[in-house]
């Protein structure tokens, strides 16, 4: 198995960015929740207006990427780009830069430039000239991080999503395993756009309240927006001495929405990690849970946690109650998450009520700053598991 290592993350999302991360861990630390703020939301053709809670991004930390198609999306890259570059440099100067592939998980890319075309098309009877259909095309924000960072090798975007981060993650360890790169930029990047909002919502999955995962009293989802981005490489480029040491997948088959109700899915994603890391469920320190706060899914996370690590009562917590759920851009931003909890030992702590669901196999859920890990953190998963049954566990440890 080919050693693979992560430099330290870009990032921005609502509870902080790479531009300082020592706020960024203590917001971790303290579940601040100060990021995620209402917000009001209507599209054209619908009566009235809807408010939710989102984990929204300072809107004076973006600045317009002087593509032709600025999107929200691209200037979230941008800004993660723009942390990333001296290590990207240095992947190209040391491999060439068709050895440096790009892999990126999103799902929204650009609908609020492609309602605003079409509502000039049903009131004006035509677009503007300007409008094109690859402004919103799947691959275009891997090919502008490939032109951004000046790589050559294969540019890649994934869209599986609330797990297409992880997706891309994983794939950028197959390319380097198989020799077809040597450094991958990957992560991920999403916005919480009116579409993406309005349409969660008309599956009655977002709560308008802030959301409580694992709770009894839970009732959906808070939506976020941001962007995270690694260099993984052969080599440990920035001396950060974390690898990507497993990494697991799995398929429900089953719905378009709905996990499978007895977690067999989330197990078999954390169990294929665990094996290609050489783990043992012990050696695990910490989870970051998916935790989106929906009934189902959190409820399957609980049983497949528990089939796995049974008698273990790992510390576990999501991080989404502080950040929203970035969806293309959760697995990434997660991971960066167990990268500072590793680098600064800590358990990032839950934003919750604190009243567990009973009907849930019991959890060791972080719900204090009190709390410490009984031993170093070495060794923490992060779960992402999407809609269709798309699964992904990823396991990261110190070297």
């Amino acid at each position: 198995m080919t050693k693979t290592f992560l430099s330290r993350p870009a990032f921005i999302c609502a509870a902080g960015s790479s531009a300082d991360t020592d706020s960024f861990v203590n917001n971790l630390k303290t579940a601040n929740r100060a990021g995620i703020k209402k917000v009001e939301c209507s599209l054209a053709g619908q009566s009235g207006v809807k408010s939710f809670f989102v984990g929204k991004v300072d809107d004076s930390l973006l600045k317009p990427t002087g593509d032709k198609y600025n999107t929200r999306t691209l200037e979230l890259l941008n800004f993660a780009l723009s942390q990333l570059k001296d290590t990207a440099k240095t992947a190209v100067e040391r491999y060439g830069a068709e050895r440096v592939a790009v892999c990126i998980g999103q799902c929204d890319n650009g609908s609020a430039l492609s309602f605003a075309a079409h509502k000039k098309f049903f009131t004006d009877g035509k677009f503007d000239k300007e409008y094109e259909l690859k402004m919103q095309g799947a691959d275009y924000v891997a090919t502008f991080a490939q032109k951004v960072l000046g790589t050559k090798g294969p540019a890649l975007s994934f869209a599986t999503a609330c797990s297409s981060s992880a997706s891309a993650i994983i794939k950028a360890r197959q390319l380097i395993e198989s020799k077809l790169a040597d450094a991958v930029i990957c992560g991920g990047v999403d916005i919480a756009s009116d579409t993406v909002l309005l349409g969660f919502d008309s599956l009655e999955a977002v709560s308008h309240n802030m959301t409580n995962p694992f709770s009894k009293n839970r009732d959906g989802i808070n939506l976020g927006e941001g962007a995270a981005l690694f260099v993984l490489s052969r080599d440990d480029l920035d001396n950060q001495k974390i690898i990507l040491a497993g990494c697991g997948e799995s398929s429900d088959a089953s719905h378009l929405t709905a996990p499978l109700a007895d977690g067999s899915g989330a197990r078999s994603a954390m169990q294929k990690a665990l094996d290609q890391a050489g783990l043992k469920p012990s050696q695990i320190d910490y989870i970051n849970m998916h935790g989106t706060g929906t009934r189902l899914n959190d409820s399957m996370e609980s049983f497949g946690v528990d089939l796995v690590f049974k008698e273990y009562k790992v510390p576990v917590s999501t991080t989404k109650p502080l950040t929203g759920h970035t969806l293309g851009a959760a697995a990434a931003l997660e991971l960066a998450v167990c990268f500072y909890a590793i680098k600064n030992q800590f358990l990032p702590v839950q934003g919750w009520d604190g009243q567990f669901d009973d009907d849930l196999p019991k959890l060791n859920i972080v719900s204090s700053p009190d709390v410490a890990s009984e031993k170093p953190l070495q060794c923490c998963m992060s779960n992402s598991f999407a809609f269709g049954g798309a699964n992904a566990s990823v396991i990261i440890r110190t070297e």
